[in-house]
């Protein structure tokens, strides 16, 4: 299958972009939706777990800091701003090595970092566990002395914690009000459309989705109707709250031990370009969505990964990154 380099990529962020009558020229990291003539920040996130013997070979390891490096700088010419790490706490500590040595060498290269919290499966004790991660998380990583501190990721002076949920067994309304006490407080950003616990949460972003018709097999259903609605949701019903659009190029996870056979197709590049334009239907200029999250920068088993670019013809559930 032919595929983009990363000069295409680059030029269908840009052209995506322009899009808006007041392109953004402001690199504050710092962004909030109602902010006149700014773009969305575009955010990718970052699967820390390869070279691991549990997870497929790619051609690298997570753990070599020049291929960090390297990653870095490709997202950057891309027009990614942040990646947005999977972070388990002591529960992974591969993929908590891979953070350590990121958010330095984020530091360096002028990007920014933040965790995504991978939630317990665990149901007994599961609040207890996410607090004593958050805690560690913060004094190792958000400490005014910690390695890289100026990478990370925050909103508003707020440092932003993406939470990925597992067995939804953890108390958030107790982790907020613990976390809320901090100085700074961190934002915490839970996905899809909130629910009964949405006071639990400063924020949500959307996840790679296909819709209301489900998992097609010839993976013609690339989630609109699930973005429409977790669009309009945000703005009619939580306007006070951070809201993270989606993107996505294909999804594809035959090559994951996990895998169910789901798919959702590239469409020749059509699924990552509407995906990443159909926030401007529902947000104008003078008040766009503050973030886009990319699912994502390197899910090969997932078959999500624009590292090596978006499928630039064929379609169908097989094309997918190698």
């Amino acid at each position: 299958m032919a595929r983009t380099t990363t000069a295409f990529l680059f030029a269908l962020l840009l052209l995506v972009r322009s899009c808006s009558p007041t392109p953004s020229t402001n690199k504050n990291p710092h962004l909030r939706a109602g902010i006149p003539g700014i773009s969305p920040q575009i955010l990718a996130v970052y699967e820390p777990w390869f070279g691991h013997p549990q997870h497929i070979s790619v051609g690298y390891s997570s753990h070599d800091p020049e291929e960090l490096r390297k990653q870095i700088h490709r997202a950057k010419s891309m027009g990614i701003s942040a990646f947005v790490v999977d972070w388990y706490g002591d529960r992974d500590p591969f993929n908590a090595r891979t953070y350590e040595l990121l958010q330095p060498i984020a530091a360096e290269e002028n990007f920014h970092i933040a965790m995504m919290y991978d939630e317990t499966n665990e149901e007994d004790g599961a609040t207890d566990e996410t607090i004593a991660d958050l805690i560690t998380f913060r004094d190792t990583y958000l400490a005014a002395n910690a390695a890289g501190r100026q990478a990370y990721l925050s909103d508003d002076g707020h440092p932003m914690i993406f939470i990925f949920p597992k067995g939804g067994h953890t108390d958030w309304n107790r982790v907020h009000d613990l976390v809320s006490k901090w100085n700074p407080s961190p934002v915490l950003i839970y996905e899809n459309i909130p629910g009964p616990n949405a006071s639990a949460f400063d924020g949500f972003y959307a996840w790679v989705n296909p819709g209301s018709k489900g998992w097609a097999a010839d993976g013609s259903n690339w989630g609109e109707d699930y973005l429409e609605a977790f669009y309009k949701t945000m703005i009619a019903k939580y306007p006070d709250k951070i809201a993270v659009g989606g993107a996505w190029s294909q999804f594809n996870d035959s090559k994951a031990s996990w895998g169910l056979n789901r798919h959702i197709s590239a469409r020749c590049g059509q699924t990552f370009t509407d995906t990443f334009n159909l926030w401007r239907k529902f947000y104008s200029p003078s008040a766009p969505l503050p973030y886009l999250l990319i699912a994502t920068w390197n899910d090969y088993e997932e078959g999500t990964a624009i590292e090596p670019g978006v499928p630039k013809c064929g379609s169908g559930p097989t094309q997918q990154a190698p």
